[in-house]
């Protein structure tokens, strides 16, 4: 069971030995109940990573009120709490967003083609750094110098990987796709 340590007083002049043995005291509950309250939001959550980050914020939110938490009847109790109240209000959060997405689901997809098919399995087999400029030259048509810089490179540079993406391109998908080879460098 854990010691209770009174708050400190202010006019005292032992503030050191206060804090040391208040530290104390939260060193021990944390050692005694940290795998608790883990466990507890673990139940809540179904997510090991989100049930250490609640125990964690609950714990650091206690020693942030601690001269508060001490005095109450159950520290342990309070710790437990705050890591239970931030699970559910994560998962409420997270109902939301689903509501909003499922809202937002277009009823109606139209089909991938076999042209969209054939190009991007096209431009998985070019070397990365080609397929990022093609990819962000003329599908999210960026200018070559915007292209350069997202991806850290000279224009010049560039402008080979859309050169050498274009004949690979051409190369792979032959005659049934017109246009490919001869996009020219729009600057």
């Amino acid at each position: 069971m854990l010691e209770r340590v009174a708050p400190p007083e202010s006019d005292t002049g032992s503030g050191r030995d206060d804090h040391a043995s208040a530290s104390a005291a939260f060193d021990a509950l944390y050692a005694a109940h940290h795998g608790d309250v883990v466990a507890m939001a673990y139940a809540l959550t179904g997510d090991i990573h989100d049930a250490h980050d609640f125990a964690q914020e609950a714990f650091c939110r206690a020693w942030q009120r601690w001269r508060a938490v001490v005095v109450h009847d159950n520290p342990v109790a309070w710790v437990k709490r705050v890591a239970a109240n931030l699970a559910i209000s994560q998962a409420r959060r997270r109902k939301v967003a689903r509501r909003f997405l499922i809202g937002q689901r277009v009823d109606h997809v139209a089909p991938i083609s076999a042209d969209h098919v054939a190009v991007v399995t096209a431009l998985r087999a070019l070397p990365e750094s080609t397929m990022r400029a093609i990819v962000l030259h003329y599908v999210a048509d960026m200018p070559v110098a915007e292209v350069a810089e997202v991806l850290g490179a000279s224009v010049g540079t560039v402008k080979s990987w859309l050169y050498r993406g274009r004949t690979a391109l051409a190369g792979q998908l032959g005659e049934t796709h017109p246009g490919v080879a001869s996009g020219g460098d729009r600057p």
